[in-house]
């Protein structure tokens, strides 16, 4: 008998089985979406389950959320379900628009459905079948929010776009990316804001969104910066893939004359009201009112003393002070500190707050010294504004009122 005991192979890993449906609003599409439908379930979804491209079994399932078209869009698709097992028909009793049908589709998907992963995605070809595959591998990867643009290496516009279309296009894109995400990581991490391809996974981050389709800034094309924003926020594991879109051979194009201006109004808007844009500018309304504290007692103190240092010093603590109570009753309020926990927090605000005093006094001295005792007024929001600014604004939320873990 050999003395070497034979290695058992590890396990294969068993594949798992997966839900993912594809939310597909419709609006005369009968030209389309028959056709639509032979290629999702004669190629498209064959090849999955041949897992020529995945390692998962995938249930593909198709919701058809349809504006009650008069064309008979919903009759085709009713005709389709009798072919093919998957298909659902969700006719809406109002037109509320794209925006509200996915969202719509979604609910559906997730309560009645059981969707793992739900895409966005077009009836029209604009958004190719052959993209589906690829987002699937990116979420057996581990990904938890994949969407295709037309913006990175593989990606294009369709070339039958007309100059204009191809320019509302890039402008509207970059500045639509421009507002809501600059100067943070997602500014560089997606480049295409307005693509309609997504997929999401639900547990955890679709279904922390909010359903109500009456609380979206717009329910037309705007309502895809939306999502779109307000997934990010969830932190997902996040990728993009290339996307060539495609030009529309059948039915009417569903972009309105207006949908530039309302992509600019939506990204305005969500950049606006998101908590950390608000939590800044009360941030910067505290520190010009210290500012103006500063500022008043800088001029007091030294035109009734004449002590350079003693001046900065005590108009920086005023400001100190002045900052710490507006701050804890206005801008970090849902973390307000309250009780006798205060003053311990308040000394420590002191001691964070000991590099603004000593950033203002010592710049403050050196500056008056290779100037003059007139700049001084000039030398206080300078410093201020570029250096004890972005220092008070990490101290504060890494330090003072900083988070509970799981808050």
């Amino acid at each position: 008998m050999s003395k070497h005991k034979r290695m058992r192979s590890p396990p294969l890993e068993e594949a798992k089985t997966q839900t993912a449906v594809l939310v597909i609003p419709t609006y005369n599409e009968a030209e389309n979406i028959g056709l639509m439908m032979d290629h999702l379930f004669s190629k498209t979804f064959k090849n999955i389950k041949a897992k020529k491209v995945n390692k998962n079994n995938w249930q593909m399932k198709v919701l058809v959320v349809d504006g009650n078209s008069p064309d008979g869009t919903g009759k085709v698709v009713k005709q389709k379900a009798k072919k093919y097992k998957d298909i659902y028909l969700y006719t809406e009793t109002s037109k509320d628009g794209i925006g509200a049908a996915y969202l719509k589709g979604f609910k559906y998907a997730i309560n009645k459905l059981k969707a793992d992963f739900v895409f966005e995605f077009d009836g029209d070809f604009q958004h190719p079948p052959e993209s589906i595959p690829i987002m699937l591998k990116a979420v057996e990867d581990g990904c938890d929010y994949v969407i295709g643009s037309r913006k990175i290496e593989g990606g294009s516009n369709p070339e039958g776009w007309g100059f204009k279309r191809v320019f509302f296009s890039e402008v509207g894109g970059f500045t639509a990316r421009f507002i809501l995400f600059f100067p943070f990581k997602n500014f560089f991490k997606v480049t295409d804001p307005t693509t309609g391809l997504k997929v999401t996974r639900v547990k955890g981050f679709l279904d922390k969104l909010d359903m109500d389709y009456h609380n979206l800034y717009s329910k037309s094309f705007g309502y895809k910066l939306e999502l779109l924003f307000n997934t990010l926020k969830l932190k997902p594991k996040f990728k993009e893939i290339p996307l060539k879109f495609q030009v529309r051979t059948a039915g009417e194009s569903k972009i309105q004359t207006q949908t530039a201006k309302d992509i600019f109004r939506v990204a305005v808007l969500l950049r606006w009201h998101d908590d950390f844009t608000q939590k800044f500018l009360k941030f910067g309304t505290v520190g010009f009112i210290g500012y103006l504290v500063n500022a008043t007692l800088l001029s007091f103190i030294s035109k009734k003393w004449g002590i350079e240092w003693l001046s900065w010093l005590l108009s920086t603590e005023a400001a100190i002070i002045s900052n710490f109570t507006l701050n804890n009753l206005w801008t970090f309020k849902s973390d307000e500190i309250k009780g006798l926990k205060i003053i311990g927090k308040f000394l420590q605000f002191n001691f964070t707050s000991m590099g603004a005093l000593l950033i203002q006094t010592i710049m403050g001295t050196i500056g008056v010294y290779l100037t003059s005792p007139e700049y001084r007024q000039l030398l206080l929001p300078f410093i201020i504004v570029f250096i004890v600014l972005p220092y008070n604004w990490f101290m504060y939320n890494k330090v003072i009122w900083k988070k509970k873990s799981g808050k």
